[in-house]
């Protein structure tokens, strides 16, 4: 006991050093947490030798990781995915995982051979995306809620649920046949009826008495965790898999942001211990672990291109917003390095190929970071290779005989909310003047659907002076620039201004400014007026107040509710 709880304070202490580190460096905590492991482990100084502590270490971080990816895993979003991310991530998972097993089995790894199945494993986990470096890549960069974004992060959901399903015949393996998995689905089904039935009918009276209670709630959850983990271990599943349950059951649960928040104290915790202990059992790299590491991380890479491009490319989503995802996507899970330990600990991977796994991890962690920080500058020099290649973009659907002399009288430069919420209005207070609007923007959903409405759209990059003048904006009247600095990508609205004025010095300029020192720049560069949405905010605010302090608040909401009513915007 007291070796594993200096084992423990090392890890922790280590962890947390070489933390602040890649912190600094602007790296994956991840990538800190191996090196910390390999650094502590019997490969680098041997501060920690026993196999027994390095196992405890792993496996209750392994169970931990697996409930809270369960308790993230949104069912609603599994099951409201639209046409295009279902086709995507259909491709992109079952495709990825197919070329990968080929891959592996041409290169020699066995499948099925000994009671091995390193081709497979190391098929399922290439085919598995980093949910934790692309959220955070994509939360620092605003791009969550972007087309690209919202498709990127339904292809994890779908991920996540088919690495449920691998687990549940993950320990059939060996015998693998029609009626093993047919059974393996049933005790599954039924570990997931029982722990979702208990969920729904039962915690709720539990959780409701305590729920002021935060330490009751939190040994609950973690009750709740063991209790489905033994569990699927009386079903011959696996802990792993039953902590995985327990948390999707517990994520549909009336309760679960406040067990979240609660529980998510100690996730950072044990998701430390995990890819420490996970780095402990790295060896000292050889050449074929290496060779198989970058053949890995060049499939990943390559494999994102094939399986996530051609589908997003068919279904008429424009080349940058096709080549986004595959960007986004382009690295390997921490769920793989998951799936690929449960393969080591049943026998089934060889500890090589789960090195190998973990180096191709790391690699990928940093060149994909890399990529999605660059990801705008990158996807323009590619949309520009493919169109050399022959590949058409949607521009060429929007272009007309007189595409070049197709003058609107009010032109939109970008389309977010503001400007959705500017043409609804316009629908409905001024439906004359719709017909003389036109939007320049690369956002297919928008093209389709403004096309769909009737309303004039050119497809093309704001921040490229040729896609300005092809829109017509030297014949415009009024020029509209809502979408903020933060939002647009390779240029400014103090730009857009400059190079708008200098096309159409005539047009009457409307430009966003994020924050009120920018006024003044806007105007120095051109613009006729400054929007500046913080202060309609604080107006309606205001507005707010005062109705609460004359008891009218509810003429308020009525009014706002008349406003919308019956509303079609093209962005919700």
């Amino acid at each position: 006991m007291a070796d594993l709880i200096r084992d423990l304070a090392l890890a922790i202490l280590v962890a947390w050093i070489l933390g602040v580190g890649a912190h600094l460096a602007r790296q994956p905590l991840i990538l800190a947490y191996l090196v910390a492991g390999f650094v502590l482990g019997p490969s680098g100084f041997g501060l920690v030798q026993s196999e027994e502590s390095i196992g405890t270490i792993a496996e209750l971080g392994l169970i931990f990781m697996l409930f809270m990816i369960g308790l993230e895993i949104d069912l609603k979003k599994i099951i409201g995915a639209g046409k295009v991310i279902m086709v995507t991530a259909g491709t992109q998972i079952l495709g990825g995982a197919a070329l990968g097993v080929a891959l592996f089995l041409a290169m020699g790894l066995p499948l099925g051979h000994g009671g091995r199945w390193d081709a497979l494993y190391l098929g399922v986990g290439a085919a598995l995306s980093s949910t934790v470096i692309i959220v955070k890549v994509l939360y620092d960069k605003r791009e969550l809620d972007t087309l690209a974004g919202r498709v990127t992060l339904g292809v994890l959901v779908l991920q996540d649920l088919f690495a449920i399903l691998f687990l549940a015949v993950q320990p059939s393996l060996d015998h693998l046949h029609f009626g093993i998995v047919a059974i393996s689905m049933a005790r599954v089904g039924v570990l997931l009826a029982a722990s979702l039935l208990i969920s729904r009918y039962v915690l709720p009276f539990f959780f409701h008495r305590i729920a002021r209670l935060p330490e009751l709630v939190l040994v609950g959850a973690l009750a709740w965790c063991f209790f489905v983990g033994q569990l699927a271990e009386a079903l011959h599943l696996s802990r792993e898999m039953g902590a995985l349950v327990a948390g999707v059951a517990l994520s549909t649960f009336p309760y679960a942001l406040d067990v979240t928040a609660k529980v998510t104290t100690l996730r950072d915790f044990f998701i430390t211990l995990f890819f420490v202990a996970l780095g402990m059992t790295i060896p000292l790299p050889t050449v074929p672990m290496l060779s198989l590491a970058l053949i890995l991380t060049v499939f990943v890479l390559a494999s994102r291109f094939v399986t996530v491009f051609p589908p997003l490319y068919a279904m008429r989503q424009g080349l940058r917003a096709s080549l986004l995802p595959a960007v986004n996507l382009a690295q390997i899970s921490e769920f793989s390095l998951v799936l690929i330990q449960v393969g080591v600990n049943a026998g089934q991977l060889t500890p090589a190929a789960s090195s190998a796994a973990s180096f191709a991890f790391v690699i990928l962690a940093v060149l994909s970071t890399f990529m999605m920080t660059n990801s705008d500058p990158l996807t323009r020099t590619m949309v520009g290779a493919l169109k050399r290649l022959g590949l058409t973009d949607l521009d060429r659907e929007a272009e007309a005989p007189d595409h070049g002399h197709d003058t609107r009288r009010i032109v939109l430069l970008g389309f977010y909310r503001a400007a959705s919420s500017f043409l609804a209005e316009l629908e409905r207070r001024h439906p004359e003047l719709v017909p003389h609007v036109g939007v320049v923007d690369f956002n297919p959903n928008v093209f389709h659907t403004l096309q769909a409405r009737g309303v004039k759209v050119f497809y093309g990059d704001i921040s490229h002076f040729d896609t300005l003048s092809h829109a017509g904006i030297a014949g415009a009247g009024i020029v509209i620039s809502s979408v903020p600095d933060s939002l647009l990508k390779g240029t400014t609205n103090e730009k857009l201004v400059r190079q708008v004025r200098a096309v159409n010095p005539r047009a009457k300029i409307i430009a966003a400014a994020d924050v009120l020192a920018q006024a003044d720049a806007l105007y120095a560069a051109g613009a006729d007026y400054v929007v500046i949405a913080r202060l309609a905010e604080a107006g309606t605010l205001l507005d707010a107040v005062m109705a609460c302090e004359a008891d009218l608040l509810a003429d308020l909401r009525g009014r706002l509710a008349a406003q919308l009513a019956g509303r079609k915007e093209v962005l919700p």
